[in-house]
């Protein structure tokens, strides 16, 4: 058995744990970085870059049919769905080295490519290395949930993990879960020629804002995407080609392939958590405002610190752990300005509080001012006029911001600077928006909730009167 002696060990290569590995080898820390599966994580290999890459190659596909309104003759797409299925492979490839074994033992980086899993509070094994570590951080991540429907064990059924492998064009793909997952998935696969039925138990892109959600449901369904809400799933059965879903209030829809997403679970069952004395709170590791665990030398990022599951929210706690590992300071994570957003057209995009939580938590205090992309000029040149900005304020604060439109997922970064700043509206009124963007959206957000403060302010008005009587 090889014993190894580390200042920082590092279970799991996603998001966090490479993080972590390159910021703190880069600034003189021993690292020691385990993986058993493959590096970049989930992230890489099934879920954002592989998503947005399909995504892409739907959105061209769709452009070829909707070029009337601007002069352009529609035409059918020739869609080669295991071509669609090569260019993602092509930029997963392109990114791999970034992420890759060879570029961090570059940097110094003692990368062991073993699962780990603690066999002391102070030791974790790997393969044939035992690993003694001033610090560990737990950075394993989380994999598809896939709950116990009955029948579901004896059908054939696709994942994140296994949908991009998939070469040959689902006929009809049924999926499970209506959220951001499950429809990014049907809309790529809407336009790549498949039909597709979305099986929601609940409300379809349930955990946005309903009006923002609805604006996007409303364009999927344009689409031609059949979205079933309060429709949970009680049987699964058939085969491939031929699979039925049963809903519990006796609904059958019928398609030839099924997609499971309805969410994730942490990879925490190789960790062996319990002989470290690290706690859990629920199904996640439990964790205090700085991301370390009951066992004081553990830090537990990203998907298994919950409660944001977001590969950036892992790059984000990679900070935080930083600063507390290797120069002995105190840091909290927050989750007030983490923005998160869907990738469908159009896009949904969040951060900080809902209309319906900031009345929940801040009631008559609360103020919403909103602006609809139809009236952005660029919006209008380009036809892309369906989309809404709402910001909730407080005491003339920002508290939370919910964005609807064709890039949404850009836009909503300037707010998410603005809670992490916690940046007033007076400031936020100061930057200016090159002309024709969307970002001027923002802008008359802004405006609108001046607009009334100013325009229909009788005190303003006796100012500005007065104020003209005395000028030269």
């Amino acid at each position: 058995m090889n014993k190894i002696k580390t200042d920082i060990c590092i279970i799991g290569a996603g998001s966090g744990g490479l993080s972590i590995a390159a910021g703190a080898v880069q600034m003189g820390a021993d690292v020691v970085l385990l993986e058993g599966h493959k590096m970049g994580g989930d992230c890489l290999n099934y879920g954002c870059v592989p998503s947005k890459a399909l995504i892409a190659a739907g959105k061209q596909a769709h452009a070829m049919e909707t070029g009337r309104p601007y002069g352009v003759t529609p035409v059918m797409p020739e869609v080669d769905y295991g071509a669609a299925k090569d260019h993602v492979r092509n930029v997963v490839a392109t990114i791999e080295p970034h992420d890759s074994v060879e570029r961090f033992e570059g940097l110094g980086v003692n990368v062991i490519q073993e699962y780990g899993a603690f066999i002391s509070p102070t030791e974790v094994q790997a393969g044939d290395n035992i690993i003694q570590a001033r610090r560990f951080v737990i950075a394993t991540g989380s994999s598809p949930l896939v709950p116990p429907i009955p029948g579901l064990e004896n059908v054939p059924y696709e994942t994140n993990e296994t949908i991009f492998e998939l070469r040959e064009r689902p006929e009809h793909l049924l999926v499970i879960g209506g959220g951001p997952i499950g429809m990014e998935m049907a809309q790529a696969h809407v336009r790549l020629g498949s039909k597709v039925t979305v099986i929601e138990g609940m409300k379809a892109l349930g955990k946005d804002d309903p009006e923002m959600a609805e604006i996007v449901l409303e364009n999927l369904r344009a689409e031609g995407i059949e979205i079933a809400e309060d429709a949970l799933a009680a049987e699964i059965r058939g085969d491939v080609g031929a699979i039925e879903v049963e809903t519990k209030d006796g609904r059958i829809f019928k398609g030839s392939h099924i997609l499971m997403a309805v969410g994730r679970k942490p990879n925490l069952d190789r960790v062996n958590l319990e002989v470290a004395g690290i706690e859990r709170d629920r199904n996640l590791v439990k964790v205090d405002a700085g991301l370390r665990t009951t066992n004081r030398k553990v830090y537990a990022v990203g998907d298994v610190a919950g409660p944001l599951q977001f590969t950036h929210v892992a790059g984000y706690h990679a900070g935080v752990v930083i600063k507390s590992m290797l120069f002995g300071m105190p840091s909290k994570a927050r989750t007030d300005h983490i923005p998160w957003a869907t990738y469908t057209d159009p896009e949904l995009a969040q951060v900080g509080l809902t209309e319906a939580q900031a009345r929940e938590k801040h009631g008559a205090a609360l103020e919403v001012t909103r602006f609809e992309f139809s009236g952005n000029d660029r919006a209008i040149a380009e036809g892309k006029t369906k989309g809404l900005i709402k910001v909730m304020i407080v005491k003339g604060r920002p508290v939370g911001a919910s964005i609807a439109g064709p890039q949404a997922g850009e836009m909503i970064s300037l707010w998410a600077l603005i809670l992490a700043n916690k940046m007033k509206m007076g400031q936020i009124a100061a930057f200016v928006a090159p002309y024709p963007t969307l970002s001027e959206v923002s802008k008359r957000a802004v405006g609108a909730y001046y607009t009334p403060r100013l325009f229909d302010s009788p005190k303003v008005k006796r100012i500005v009167r007065f104020v003209q009587r005395w000028l030269p």
